[in-house]
C-alpha cells in the first residue's frame, strides 16, 4: 500500500501498550482509527483507545485487549492465532516513548495525503472530461477547486472568516437569556478581577510579574486555593521550582491561620485547637480539584503534555473540543536549565517560543492561564512593561499584565499601615479598565499564615471613592454621585 509506514504504525501502538493512559493522551489529539493502514492496527487502536479512556493504567496487557474486543463486538477480528502473534509483536515492539508523537504525527500526515490522493484521482477523472471547449481558466478551477475543498475539510469550519453580523441576533438572545454575575473565573480578588475585565477569561493568558522572593507563588497559591475550594473549578499548578509538600505547608496555613513554622514543623499537634484545625482543613483539601505538578528541568513539550494530560484525563472536554471549566497556574516561566542552548537560541527567543505555545495551548482548550514571570532589575524602581524579563512576545499575546511588589516604606506611609504591604497593579488590561494613573490595588500578606488579601485601591483611600465601570471616580461621600474629572 502507498502513503503508508507499517513500522510508525507499529511504534505508535507499541507506545500505547507499554505506557498506558498516559501514552494514549499524549497522541490522542492527532490520531483516530482511520490513521492505520492495516485492518488488525485499526482495530487494536479502537481496543486501546476505550482502555485508555476508562481507566488509569501504567500499561495495556494482551488479556485486556481481548477482553475488550468482546466487549466492542471485535473479538472476531482478533481472535486468530495470526492476529494475536500480530499484537504479541506490537507489544514486545522495541520504541523510546519518547517518540511516540514524532510517529503519530508521521502517520497522520500519510493519511493526509492518502486522502488527497483519494481527492485528486476523482478530479482525474473529471479532468479526462474536458473537451476542449472550455475556457483555461474553467480547466485549472478543477484542480483548484478539489485542493481547496480539500484543504478546508482540514479546518474547522468555526474557524473561516464570516461577516461580525452573522448570526448576531441569535448571540444576542443567548446573552439575554443567559445572564451571569461575572465573565471570567473569580480569583479572589474582586478589585482586581474588575480591572482585568471580569476575572480569569476562556483564552487568555493572564501574566503576572514580580521580583524574587516577593511572594508571586503565595499570590498564586491563594487564587489557586479560592478557585478550587469555593468555586469547585479544577486547578492545576505547574510549579518550577516548588515541592508538594510546600504548598501543602502553604494551603494549611492559609486556610486556617496556623504559623506556617508549626505546620511544617509539626508542632500544631501540640494544640488541641491547632489540631483539630489542621486536621479539619487537611480533610476538606483532600476533596477539591487542587493539583500540582513539580516540573523543574523537564523540556517545554513534556510541560505540555502534562496540562493536556490533565485536561483530557481530570477536567474532560466538550464536543467541541474545548476543555471543561479549569484554570492552570503556570510559575514561573523561565529558561530551564540548558533549554534552547543547543539550538543556539537566546533567552528572550525561547521565552518567546514557551509564551506563544502557552498561549495556543489556552485558546486550542478555551481555558485561561495565569503565568508568572520575573521583573527585571529595573522592575524594583519602574512599572512598566519593560521591566519583564524576557520576550516583547510575552506583552503581545497576554490579555493582562500585572506588575506585584513590594511597597515602598513612602507608600507604607502615605497609606497609611493598614491598608497592606504589596500591591497590585495591572498594566495591561484588553478586556477591563484597568486602573487609572498612579493607581494601584493594596494587597497585604500575612507571611506567618501564608495569606494575602486584597485591600481598597490607593485611590479610594485617598479620596474616599470607588471607580466606576468606565474608570471614572465617583464621589462616595455626594448624594448626587457627581464626577470628579480631576
Amino acid at each position: 500500500m502507498i502513503l503508508c509506514d507499517p513500522a510508525a504504525e507499529r511504534a505508535v501502538l507499541s507506545s500505547i501498550m507499554q505506557g498506558g493512559d498516559k501514552a494514549f493522551l499524549d497522541i490522542a489529539d492527532l490520531i483516530d482509527e482511520q490513521t492505520f493502514t492495516i485492518d488488525s492496527n485499526q482495530y487494536l487502536f479502537q481496543c486501546l483507545k476505550h482502555i485508555a479512556e476508562q481507566e488509569t493504567c501504567s500499561h495495556i496487557d494482551i488479556a485486556s485487549v481481548f477482553s475488550t474486543a468482546q466487549e466492542l463486538g471485535l473479538s472476531n477480528l482478533l481472535n486468530t492465532k495470526q492476529e494475536s502473534q500480530h499484537i504479541k509483536a506490537i507489544k514486545d515492539f522495541p520504541v523510546d516513548g519518547n517518540n511516540a508523537r514524532k510517529f503519530a504525527a508521521k502517520i497522520k500526515k500519510l493519511q493526509i495525503a492518502r486522502n488527497l490522493h483519494s481527492e485528486l484521482k476523482d478530479t482525474q477523472n473529471k479532468i479526462l472530461d474536458v473537451s476542449g471547449n472550455e475556457s483555461i481558466a474553467s480547466i485549472l478551477s478543477i484542480a483548484e477547486d478539489a485542493v481547496f475543498d480539500f484543504s478546508s475539510k482540514l479546518v474547522d469550519s468555526e474557524t473561516a472568516p464570516s461577516t461580525v453580523g452573522n448570526a448576531i441576533e441569535e448571540y444576542v438572545d443567548y446573552l439575554e437569556t443567559n445572564p451571569v454575575d461575572q465573565i471570567g473565573i473569580s480569583t479572589g480578588f474582586p478589585v482586581f478581577d474588575k480591572a482585568i475585565g471580569g476575572g480569569l477569561r476562556k483564552n487568555t493568558i493572564n501574566v503576572i510579574a514580580a521580583r524574587p522572593k516577593t511572594g508571586k507563588t503565595l499570590l498564586s497559591d491563594n487564587m489557586g486555593f479560592h478557585i478550587a475550594n469555593e468555586l469547585n473549578i479544577p486547578v492545576l499548578n505547574m510549579d518550577t521550582e516548588m515541592t508538594k509538600e510546600d504548598h501543602i505547608h502553604r494551603i494549611l496555613a492559609m486556610s486556617t491561620e496556623v504559623e506556617i513554622n508549626k505546620i511544617e514543623s509539626g508542632k500544631f499537634a501540640e494544640s488541641p485547637n491547632m489540631r483539630k484545625k489542621i486536621r479539619d482543613s487537611a480533610k476538606n483539601i483532600s476533596k477539591i480539584p487542587l493539583y500540582h505538578k513539580s516540573i523543574a528541568g523537564k523540556p517545554f513539550e513534556e510541560q505540555l503534555a502534562v496540562m493536556r494530560r490533565w485536561i483530557v484525563k481530570e477536567v474532560g472536554l466538550k464536543p467541541d473540543g474545548t476543555a471543561n471549566d479549569c484554570v492552570i497556574f503556570y510559575d514561573y516561566l523561565k529558561l530551564m536549565d540548558s533549554q534552547g542552548m543547543s539550538q543556539d537560541l537566546k533567552e528572550y527567543q525561547v521565552l518567546g517560543f514557551m509564551m506563544t505555545s502557552l498561549h495556543n495551548f489556552a485558546c486550542k482548550y478555551g481555558i485561561p492561564v495565569v503565568a508568572f514571570v520575573q521583573l527585571n532589575r529595573d522592575g524594583i524602581t519602574k512599572e512598566s512593561t519593560d521591566t519583564a524579563s524576557g520576550s516583547d512576545r510575552i506583552i503581545w499575546l497576554c490579555s493582562n499584565f500585572t506588575i506585584f511588589k513590594r511597597k515602598t516604606d513612602e507608600e507604607i506611609a502615605e497609606d497609611g499601615p493598614n491598608a497592606g504591604n504589596r500591591k497590585l497593579l495591572p498594566v495591561i488590561s484588553r478586556h477591563g479598565g484597568g486602573l487609572d494613573d498612579n493607581d494601584y490595588i493594596n494587597c497585604n500578606m500575612k507571611g506567618w499564615c501564608a495569606k494575602i488579601t486584597e485591600g481598597q485601591t490607593r485611590l479610594e483611600l485617598t479620596n474616599g471613592s470607588t471607580p466606576d465601570n468606565d474608570g471614572f471616580i465617583i464621589n462616595d461621600n455626594d448624594e448626587n454621585q457627581t464626577i470628579d474629572f480631576s
